[in-house]
């Protein structure tokens, strides 16, 4: 019997929080959040009890960032007034922006690669169900991934 929804947020909305928060950036990440666990809680009656229910909600939380993402092209914002800093309420354990900031400098297949591995723990073969590609060149995406934040992040920061 499969568990009811509200334990399956409970169980992994911190891992999606985080996989959206690297893919579509501090400002779109609730909402993309948001996003995938109503598309989950429609389709979660369908969803077979021996599923991943994991990798089905990341594969979920990538489609819905490309949505943001394509939706974000389309609208330019203008404004005079500077926006307010980005809220750190709902991201597990991290107010890291420097860790924030050098992910989401990572080229998309390797910001892609490292989320989907490491912030959700999923295998490469699953992220390359989700994302297209091999494992071995998903593997090698969050190898590169993980060595280029090694490399921003030990970089001398400059002194004011």
């Amino acid at each position: 019997m499969k568990q009811p929804f509200e334990r399956v947020v409970d169980e992994h909305g911190d891992t999606v929080l985080r996989v959206c928060r690297a893919i579509v950036g501090v400002h779109d990440a609730e909402d993309a959040w948001s996003e995938t666990f109503l598309a989950a809680l429609r389709a979660y009656p369908d969803l077979p009890e021996d599923a991943n229910v994991q990798a089905w909600l990341v594969t979920i939380a990538h489609r819905k960032a490309i949505d943001i993402t394509r939706a974000r092209r389309r609208h330019a914002v203008v404004t005079d007034d500077l926006p307010d800093r980005p809220s750190t309420i709902g991201v597990p354990g991290s107010v890291d922006h420097e860790l924030w900031d050098a992910v989401k400098a990572l080229p998309p297949k390797q910001r892609r690669a490292v989320a989907y591995h490491h912030f959700a723990g999923l295998p490469y073969a699953a992220i390359a169900e989700i994302v297209g590609g091999t494992p071995a060149a998903i593997r090698r995406a969050a190898s590169d991934g993980i060595r280029a934040l090694r490399a921003a992040l030990s970089a001398p920061t400059p002194k004011e």
